[in-house]
């Protein structure tokens, strides 16, 4: 579809030239001299009039920064600073943007080149995120054949409010599977000192509740694994999801906190009654009880906790739900080797066996 055909389907949107809408694409870096030429090359592609690459290297130690100067001649600015944090990063980034739409886009990652025309077809007023489907690849940028998350049809952004206010979770891809109005991050800048060193934590845990997060069921971005990623992992690593824990229940609290400030009133613990959470105490009590981050939780908690959320709509399908509680308890009882193989499964992907991923797609 032509620029000039698209503004028929985003109402008041429909009077904007597509041409006056500068897009910040932000990419933050930290020694991966291996992907960082990638993820530029595939931000200057994408199909749009006006498009601004920002690369923000976080103290890289490797060959990073050669890289990025490279492409100073196709007008990408590089700013390098010490080591701040992925979050830091991000917000130095943010503050020499000038883009009206924001996309933080992880060094590792790829992005399609449709992206921002796919936005803009759906685009409406009060939106704080759209967001995406991501592709898994390997290192190589091989397509693992996985695609993420898996979206309801009747996925709404008043639902995706609502499971994060009950059950701190929705269904939603991690930092570079979401494009971010400046209306929305401006509530969100200056970033909490300290929160989280990932700059996801902070918009994930807040967009549905300042404004509107519209989902496309596309995959318009490459997530790829290889062993040294903050999110997916490619061996069981039992510390990580311990962490991850902690981070989410943190986030969670932050989130409440910044609705607050907005006049928004929803439960600093609702994370109890998520199955992302869920899945993270029980194998967290299973495999690494003693440096388990909630004082006085037992793997009986997650279970009774388990049958709460089953009732909690969470942008799964029934056919999850059950599947979600059933894995539950299969972790709760199953002899230790066994609940590691299941914890694998969950945390770890590649792990999967082919007919396990098939069956968790078509679910």
């Amino acid at each position: 579809m032509k620029a000039h055909d698209m503004t028929a389907h985003t109402g008041s949107f429909s009077q904007a030239s597509t041409h006056d809408e500068l897009v910040s694409v932000i990419i933050c870096n930290y020694n991966y001299e291996r992907f960082v030429g990638e993820a530029i090359s595939s931000a200057l592609n994408i199909d749009w009039p006006h498009v601004e690459v920002i690369v923000v290297d976080d103290g890289s130690t490797d060959q990073s920064r050669s890289i990025i100067e490279s492409f100073a001649s196709r007008g990408v600015k590089g700013i390098f600073q010490t080591n701040r944090g992925q979050a830091r990063a991000a917000e130095e980034g943010y503050h020499n943007s000038q883009g009206k739409w924001i996309m933080f886009l992880d060094a590792d990652d790829l992005v399609h080149p449709s992206v921002i025309r796919e936005a803009r077809v759906v685009m409406r007023p009060g939106w704080s995120s759209i967001q995406f489907q991501m592709r898994l690849v390997d290192e190589s940028g091989r397509f693992l054949g996985s695609v993420f998350p898996k979206y309801r049809k009747n996925t709404t952004p008043e639902k995706i409010r609502r499971s994060l206010a009950t059950t701190a979770t929705y269904q939603t891809p991690p930092t570079s599977g979401n494009l971010l109005s400046r209306e929305f991050l401006d509530k969100i800048f200056p970033l909490q000192e300290g929160m989280d060193i990932a700059i996801d934590s902070y918009f994930l845990a807040t967009a549905p509740l300042l404004g509107d997060v519209i989902t496309v069921s596309k995959p318009l971005v490459s997530y790829r694994i290889h062993g040294k990623n903050h999110g997916a992992q490619l061996t069981l690593d039992v510390a990580r999801v311990a962490l991850d824990l902690r981070r989410h229940i943190v986030r969670t609290a932050y989130g409440a906190n910044l609705g607050r400030q907005f006049g928004i009133e929803i439960a600093p613990d609702r994370w109890r009654y998520g199955f992302y959470n869920l899945a993270m105490r029980v194998a967290s009590l299973r495999l690494a009880r003693e440096t388990h981050p909630i004082q006085d939780d037992t793997v009986k908690n997650c279970l009774r906790d388990g049958l709460i959320a089953f009732f909690h709509p969470q942008g799964l399908t029934p056919l999850r739900h059950v599947a979600m509680l059933f894995w539950l308890a299969c972790v709760a009882i199953a002899p230790k080797r066994i609940a590691r193989v299941l914890i694998s499964w969950r945390f770890a992907p590649t792990s999967r066996p082919k007919l396990v991923q098939r069956t968790i797609q078509s679910a």
